[in-house]
């Protein structure tokens, strides 16, 4: 009764916002797609939209078969490329999210050694999912997700690759530079600049701020790596960031790396992936070469 079609329309209209620029982009025409969701609705027995003006309105019918497009249909697009692959002999790509903003140079350091051992593959990199990192692999949007903070859940698997310590970057004129670490308390009159991710998943804030009761005097956001070091550099604010990240820009801006507490904060990089793929020869060499390095 549902058919695959149905749901690359519901999942287009959505997109498009509107049937006709659906019915464009499905290479159809807008009263064959039209009529192709009418005769759904009268199998099903319920609406799907609802018309508003000139707009559309998903019912709660409609949004469940919204979601079902959503998690379905990725699956069958993945397994056609990889029956298409096999077809024609080819590996195919390696396709990794990352929910690690200062891991994409680690990243960078893995993915060129490993172009050049298997140059049959591909690699594609995804940093923004529409469900978060673990339904990207579960809806298989990618292959491998790079994070410091696995989820555990039944049919993925995750492995540590890489040891780090995060540390806290301050100017190197900073009164802090010459300490061998920092306490909590003096965050207290700090602006602490972050990159743009809820708090609760910042471990300047869960393992070392708030376990003592702290919170800086100002807390900023910036995207991106550079202009967030610039901006310390410049003595607008300090940073949290891997140690070995710190180091690499210390030795172009005026930058220090100061231990975060007395014991400092380990913490490691992961790669997940679904269980039922690790037995993928490319998918393991990256896993195995990233452990390595």
């Amino acid at each position: 009764m549902i058919e695959r079609s149905h749901l690359n329309i519901i999942r287009e209209v959505e997109k498009q916002g509107s049937l006709t620029a659906a019915a464009g982009s499905l290479c159809l025409t807008q009263s064959a797609l039209s009529h192709a969701m009418k005769k759904l609705e009268v199998q099903l027995g319920t609406d799907v939209w609802l018309r508003e003006g000139r707009s559309l309105r998903l019912t709660q019918a409609g949004r469940y078969l919204l979601g079902l497009a959503n998690r379905l249909l990725p699956q069958l697009e993945h397994a056609e490329e990889r029956m298409r692959q096999f077809a024609e002999g080819e590996r195919g790509t390696l396709r990794i999210g990352m929910e690690c903003h200062p891991c994409y140079q680690w990243l960078l350091k893995v993915v060129a050694p490993y172009l050049a051992a298997w140059p049959s593959v591909d690699v594609d990199v995804k940093q923004k999912f529409q469900f978060g990192g673990i339904g990207a692999l579960f809806s298989y949007d990618i292959d491998l997700l790079v994070t410091p903070d696995p989820i555990l859940k039944p049919g993925l698997q995750f492995e540590p690759v890489f040891d780090y310590e995060q540390v806290l970057v301050v100017p190197r004129d900073h009164v802090l530079a010459e300490q061998a670490f920092v306490e909590p308390e003096q965050m207290s009159s700090e602006v602490l600049i972050t990159y743009p991710v809820a708090t609760e998943r910042l471990d300047i804030y869960s393992q070392f701020m708030l376990p003592a009761g702290v919170m800086p005097k100002r807390h900023k956001t910036i995207e991106t790596t550079d202009i967030m070091l610039q901006m310390v550099a410049s003595g607008r604010g300090v940073a949290a960031l891997p140690r070995w990240l710190a180091q690499e820009y210390a030795e172009s801006m005026a930058v220090v790396p100061v231990r975060l507490g007395a014991e400092g904060i380990a913490k490691q990089i992961y790669l997940g992936a679904r269980e039922d793929d690790l037995s993928i020869d490319y998918l393991r060499a990256f896993i195995e070469l990233a452990r390595r390095l």
